[in-house]
């Protein structure tokens, strides 16, 4: 986890909301208690699958598939797993080999949309390289995309009427409301453009009235972009990318990024310390976003389940 320096992390217990500009620029930057938050959701889950089991009704499903033997995208499936036992979410792992076929994908794909057992059903990347993720997730049924990436959901999103969305920036949005941030008229500045967080994120910000700045690898003058930021989202998986110098003071960083240094320390895209000092609020890395993706995966798949029971 980032260092954090204590001299200034402010540990005052006042909701984020009660504390002025002023103080929060003078006292450093508030953490977002990630952690926290998406304990908040999980509970709110396992209460309506518990409410579910006492109406009668079976326990929501979700499918992971993985693909080879990827370290770190095993990591991420078990911990997804663990989390659906947890709230008391079935889930069902579906391992293949890493020279699976593309035919195999979509036979496993097609097995599981006709699963009466399965709500959701999770494709986890990056896939190995011979395989094409876009028609893999353009075949899984659009009411079982709990991870939100199928074209129909990400044109609902775009089209103001959103279903499922995609699981990190609902979670975003998640964590700027419990924060108690209206990014209404806000300058909302986006570093990274993925289709997984940046492209959707875009249009989560857009739906919720911010004005939308999105930058990318072909952005010139960066530095310039993250200065206007009301609040700044950073996605792009280079430690220490966006410097805390950039920060305009009194903003709220959003660090989605997650990278592991030489050294073994896990830091963000962001230079924590020196945003910490020019940000009203920051998300710390581990313990920002990443928790607040695996609970709103779980909320997803509730959602699905209720939504075609």
């Amino acid at each position: 986890m980032p260092t954090e320096n204590k001299s200034t992390i402010s540990h005052d217990h006042r909701p984020a909301t009660e504390l002025t500009f002023e103080e929060a620029v003078k006292g450093g930057a508030r953490l977002i208690p990630g952690k926290a938050i998406a304990a908040g959701i999980r509970a709110e889950v396992k209460r309506a699958v518990d409410e579910r089991s006492k109406n009668g009704l079976r326990a929501p499903g979700l499918a992971v598939i993985l693909v080879g033997e990827d370290p770190a995208s095993a990591v991420y499936v078990s911990h997804k797993t663990k989390a659906c036992e947890e709230v008391g979410v079935m889930s069902r792992r579906c391992v293949l080999p890493s020279d699976a076929s593309q035919a195999a994908l979509e036979s496993l794909i097609d097995e599981l949309n006709a699963d009466s057992e399965i709500d959701g059903i999770l494709l986890q990347l990056p896939l190995p390289g011979h395989l094409e993720a876009p028609p893999l997730l353009e075949r899984i049924n659009p009411a079982k995309d709990v991870d939100g990436f199928h074209p129909y959901n990400i044109g609902r999103l775009a089209q103001r009427m959103p279903a499922l969305r995609p699981c990190t920036p609902k979670g975003i949005i998640t964590l700027l409301q419990k924060s108690g941030i209206d990014p209404k008229g806000k300058d909302t500045v986006i570093v990274g453009a993925s289709n997984i967080v940046g492209r959707p994120m875009a249009l989560e910000m857009l739906l919720v009235g911010s004005t939308v700045t999105v930058t990318h690898k072909f952005t010139s003058n960066l530095a310039h972009k993250v200065a206007m930021a009301d609040i700044l989202i950073v996605a792009v998986g280079i430690p220490g990318l966006v410097k805390g110098e950039w920060i305009k003071p009194g903003a709220v960083v959003i660090d989605v990024g997650i990278n592991r240094l030489e050294c073994g320390r896990l830091c963000g895209d962001v230079e924590f310390d020196a945003a910490a000092q020019r940000a009203s609020l920051i998300t710390p890395v581990p313990g920002g976003v990443g928790p607040m993706t695996v609970a709103t995966l779980l909320e997803n798949t509730l959602l699905a389940a209720t939504l075609n029971p």
